[in-house]
Parts: structure tokens; sequence; C-alpha cells
């Protein structure tokens, strides 16, 4: 079925000329794929990764320094635990600083907190894990995928229920929130205002979100082999276009927390299929109540 109308005989009405002093009819504006850019600018990515890495690292130190000095002998996962979100929460930190760069400060839309339709958040959501997970099984029937993650076994996941529990929390709930506001949110923002014009089409946002994937997976050295480290760069490049299609952070952190709860319950854990969904649901329930406060409260679309 055709979508354009069969031409008429009757010729289309005319529009009646304006009278004197009317203000001229106005056009709807096409909404601009860069309409939702940040202020902050391009420089303060490559800054605040710089600057990020020396307040995380410094602030792990610290931490582990206090654990010595309360007589431990060796890093407890109690330590590990409070380094990892110690470090993590020193990105988030150093993004809010970088961001007040541009001398207004900084709404929490500008990072992506705008609630979107459910219709659009499930579509993106699907889409971008059923396209992600079409790539990792790919790349993982080529590189024959093996071992698991350093950092849930730092963390004394089998050690105690505690241990667990605070492993969970930091894997499938504050690590999704901190990375998306800090690499989708703060980092792609800035990297988005990057201009590359290729045969007359504009391909910045694509160059942008190839280079915070890249930076994504490296962030994660040192807790994943280096084999997990390219479908992890892979995932940080979705995210962007998630975060890009729908101007919205929540599918980004959705899907964030859903991988990594998988990962956590099928890898690591051993856990059964209920057991996994549990501990999905009860992640992004978290992530929805300390994050949705942060949107606008406006329905955002995108075109």
């Amino acid at each position: 079925m055709s979508s354009i109308p069969p031409p008429s005989s009757v010729p289309p009405p005319q529009p009646a000329p304006a009278e004197a002093g009317a203000p001229a009819a106005q056009v709807p504006a096409r909404r601009d794929d860069r309409s939702d850019e940040p202020p902050w600018p391009i420089w303060t990515a490559p800054a605040a990764v710089l600057v990020g890495l020396v307040v995380g690292v410094l602030g792990s130190v610290v931490v582990a320094g206090i654990g010595a000095a309360a007589g431990s002998d060796h890093t407890t996962p109690a330590v590990s635990l409070i380094s990892d979100v110690v470090f993590d929460l020193g990105f988030v930190a150093t993004a809010l600083y970088f961001s007040s760069s541009s001398g207004r400060r900084a709404r929490p839309a500008d990072f992506g907190y705008r609630r979107i339709s459910i219709g659009l958040g499930i579509g993106a959501f699907f889409a971008a894990g059923a396209g992600y997970l079409l790539v990792t099984a790919v790349y993982q029937s080529i590189v024959k995928l093996h071992g698991s993650d350093k950092l849930p076994s730092d963390l004394g996941i089998s050690t105690s229920t505690a241990a667990l529990v605070g492993a969970a929390l930091f894997v499938c709930v504050i690590a999704p929130i901190c990375e998306e506001f800090f690499f989708r949110g703060f980092i792609f923002g800035a990297l988005r205002k990057w201009h590359i014009e290729v045969h007359g089409r504009q391909i910045g946002t694509w160059v942008a979100a190839v280079e915070t994937g890249i930076l994504f997976g490296l962030a994660h050295t040192g807790s994943a082999a280096a084999q997990y480290l390219l479908p992890l760069g892979f995932l940080g490049f979705v995210l962007c276009i998630v975060r890009w299609k729908t101007r919205s952070l929540y599918p980004c952190m959705a899907l964030h927390s859903v991988n990594n709860s998988i990962a956590l319950g099928y890898n690591e854990l051993h856990w059964t299929g209920g057991e996994i969904l549990g501990l999905i649901a009860g992640s992004i329930a978290v992530i929805a109540v300390v994050t949705l406060p942060l949107s606008n409260r406006t329905f955002a679309r995108a075109s």
C-alpha cells in the first residue's frame, strides 16, 4: 500500500492572504539531533577522564590505608567494596565539577535524567539488548570466552551473605548508576559537540559513541579479563545509541543493570532463572527509587 495519496483533480485550497500587520504563520521547527546537548564544552571529556582517574585512585588508596591502619594484614572484601564505590564516586564528583565549567548550573536533564514513554523505553531496551546479545554471541563463538570476572571474587561473594549483598548492590545498582552518569550522561554529551562531516553527513555523534564505548571498555581493565573488554566496549557503544535516540539515561541504566545482574547471577553465582529475575527486578527497583526523582517529570519523545 502506497503512503503517497493519489493526485486529485480538485485544486487544493489556497491560503488566504495575510492581513496587513498580521504575524506570519510559524512553521513547526524540526527537532535537532543536538538539541539536548549539555552546556559543558568538549575539552571537559578528556579532562574528566584523567582527573577522575586520579581522584578515584587516590580515594581507593586512602580507603586501603584506613583498612591497613585498622589492623588488617590483607585487603578484606569490605575494603575492596568501599574502594570500588569510592572509585566510582570519584568519577561522578569529577563530572559534576567539570559540568559547572560552562558557567551555568547543569540540570539533571542535561545528563539524561528525562522521563520517557514506557513504550519508547521498553522498545529501546529490547532492541539494544538483542543487538548486544547477537554481537556478543558471534564474538564468543570466535574467541571462545571462558573464565570469570575478577571483581566479584575480590568482593568476597562466597565468604558471607553480607559480602554477597554488598557485591550485588555495587555491581547491579551503584555501578550502573555511576557509570551511566559519567560515560553516557557526561562524556558522551560532551563529545557529541564534535562536529565531523563526511560526504555532507554529520557523523560526530557516531564518533562520540565509538570513543565513549572504547573508554567504557578500558575502564573495566582491572575488573574483567582482556577477552571481555571488546564486548564491554561494544556494550558501551550500544548504550550511547540508546541515550542518543531516547534522550534519556533510564533505559541505559536498566540495560546496564540487567547485563550485570545476569553476569553475576549466572556466571559467578550459578543461580536459577528465578533467582536471577529476582535480582534484576530488585536492582531496577532500587535504581528507579534513587534516580527517578532526578528527572524533570516531563515526557520526551524521540523523532
